[in-house]
């Protein structure tokens, strides 16, 4: 189905952060991929579908630039709050991120996605995805992900999903992406239940 902004602010709006079901109080998976980029802390960052995520407080710590995007304006809005004197720092971009980037983006280092693309269902959503990952991820850079696979969970938050093979990133990447590092990790949910996903991370080579 379509981006949909209405239920994505409903899911902000309604419930409490520690109980979404992609919640992490400890995001060392991304870290553990991260650290394979050469300087990430001073480097300029792209969260698409950033929600939100104590991925960002730890990012923003560490000195890393930040570009936040998502489609909700409540999820923005809760971070900003939390961030304070902080949120002067971060680049806010609410918007589907199938939809085309605008001029205003800086070129970025590493594009980080997690557990967002997944819900992206429809060829041409999908398509606008990848190409905002080319428009904007500079050559030398890195794009990060991680998404449920193909023997992951049908669905989340109410949504059917698209699940990813690292294959299948790789294919939509093309040939100017490599291959750096890929593993499997299983998240726990607030629920208690597995959430099995793959972790994947590339490097633009041209």
């Amino acid at each position: 189905m379509k981006p949909n902004r209405k239920h994505w602010n409903q899911i902000f709006q309604e419930t409490a952060d520690e109980k979404l079901g992609w919640y992490e109080n400890d995001p060392a998976e991304t870290i553990r991929l991260l650290n394979q980029v050469p300087d990430w802390k001073n480097s300029t960052l792209f969260l698409s579908g950033a929600g939100t995520s104590v991925l960002i407080d730890v990012l923003l710590d560490a000195g890393a630039k930040l570009v936040l995007n998502d489609i909700s304006q409540p999820a923005l809005d809760h971070v900003r709050e939390r961030m304070g004197e902080q949120a002067a720092a971060i680049e806010w971009v609410c918007q589907d991120i199938a939809l085309p980037l605008g001029n205003t983006i800086p070129p970025i280092d590493v594009w980080i996605d997690r557990a967002v693309l997944h819900f992206l269902t429809e060829e041409d959503d999908i398509q606008g995805y990848f190409n905002n990952v080319l428009s904007k991820v500079k050559v030398g850079g890195h794009a990060l992900f991680a998404e449920y696979p193909p023997h992951g969970a049908a669905q989340c938050a109410g949504l059917e999903l698209h699940r990813y093979s690292v294959d299948e990133l790789s294919e939509r990447l093309g040939s100017g992406f490599a291959l750096v590092d890929h593993f499997d990790h299983t998240h726990i949910n607030p629920t208690g239940a597995p959430r099995p996903y793959v972790y994947a991370l590339f490097a633009r080579i041209a």
